[in-house]
């Protein structure tokens, strides 16, 4: 459920648009690590998060078309962060899930997915804070 209590509402709790370049990827970290922090994850959560975040980056950027933007959608909830980080792309091979990324990104992800539609290509990722209750 978003801050705004409307657990059903698609948009994004935060939006940010990057080129879809490497260099751009400590951006997008640094904005999941200060988001994560507004939900009181611990230090370590935090540090896993930046790393499946570079992780699911890396996934996407690798099928990016030349010249397009790296999308990046926050859904914030109690104890929770989803990050999905798209790109346009016009072939995207879908990820494989023995690669060293994938590996990484499910084992420090509390859920983790990728889609191939439309011309674009998305890897999303939801932690929880270890201070959160299961639920």
């Amino acid at each position: 459920m978003s801050p705004s209590g409307t657990g059903d509402d698609p948009r994004p709790d935060v939006e940010l648009r990057l080129p879809a370049d490497s260099v751009y990827v400590a951006v997008l970290r640094t904005t999941s690590a200060g988001l994560a922090a507004r939900l009181d994850f611990t230090l370590d959560d935090i540090e896993d998060l930046r790393i499946a975040v570079g992780e699911a980056s890396a996934l996407v950027l690798a099928e990016a078309d030349d010249g397009s933007d790296l999308h990046c959608a926050f859904h914030l909830g109690s104890g929770e962060l989803t990050v999905s980080v798209t790109v346009d792309s016009a072939a995207p091979a879908t990820p494989d899930e023995d690669s060293f990324a994938w590996q990484v990104l499910t084992t420090l992800a509390n859920e983790a997915s990728s889609s191939a539609e439309d011309g674009h290509f998305s890897v999303s990722l939801t932690m929880r804070s270890a201070l959160q209750p299961p639920a």
